[in-house]
């Protein structure tokens, strides 16, 4: 008699592979502009523009030093509503204490937007920490927001970009430092204040004007840093 090897369903191998997409994509930590980023239209046809960015951190008895990252640019034309969410969630579990667990969360969001609705923007930016059952763990979340406001479409140079790409490696290179919490967040606001300083410098060349009659799209750009951080 001959057994047949029971075959997996479909189903169930579509939801592994869609699994493995996802945490893929949650532990990508380089610069992008992501999918939510809308590209060039024709004439810059105002937009609605929606940007979702999240760091996730979950410390606990069997994973007991987690760390999660997130550092994202989107770049968006002219809209005629701009959405942008970043959250930072850090959370430890479960630890005795004689063997604390530390949970760390960073993230870091760039949304530029232009035209006559570039200040009108309806921007979220949250941590949080919390520490369940757990008295003698660490953890922080820190979430940063820049919100950059043009009167024409602004395209990041070439020298921004590498210049936020060396911030970027070096917010990665926090994933494994041992650094004592407080000293973690005195370097995660310093990279904060140097993307803010680079942002500024970039703005400083973007046009005051878009070139129509409308008052309200003449306007010195501005870059916004929103700071939310707990421990």
């Amino acid at each position: 008699m001959h057994h047949r090897k029971p075959s997996t369903p479909k189903t169930t191998t579509t939801a592994i592979r869609l699994s493995a997409a996802i945490t893929a994509g949650l532990a990508m930590t380089t610069i992008t502009t992501t999918a939510r980023a809308t590209p060039t239209r024709p004439n810059n046809t105002p937009h609605i523009a929606i940007a979702v960015d999240t760091a996730y951190s979950h410390a606990d008895r069997t994973h007991m030093n987690q760390t999660d990252t997130t550092f994202t640019i989107h770049e968006y034309g002219p809209t005629t509503a701009v959405t942008a969410n970043n959250r930072a969630t850090a959370i430890s579990a479960g630890c005795t204490p004689n063997n604390p667990c530390r949970s760390i969360a960073l993230s870091y969001q760039i949304v530029t937007t232009a035209g006559h609705n570039a200040h009108l923007i309806n921007a979220t930016n949250l941590s949080r920490s919390l520490n369940n059952h757990c008295p003698t763990c660490q953890t922080l979340s820190a979430a940063y927001q820049f919100i950059i406001a043009t009167p024409r479409q602004l395209t990041l140079s070439h020298q921004t970009r590498t210049q936020l790409s060396t911030i970027n490696h070096q917010i990665n290179t926090l994933k494994t430092s041992p650094l004592p919490i407080d000293q973690i967040t005195h370097h995660a606001d310093e990279l904060a204040h140097q993307i803010k300083t680079i942002l500024d410098h970039e703005t400083t060349h973007a046009p005051h004007t878009s070139n129509t009659n409308d008052p309200q799209t003449n306007f010195t750009p501005t870059v916004t840093m929103h700071r939310h951080i707990h421990y």
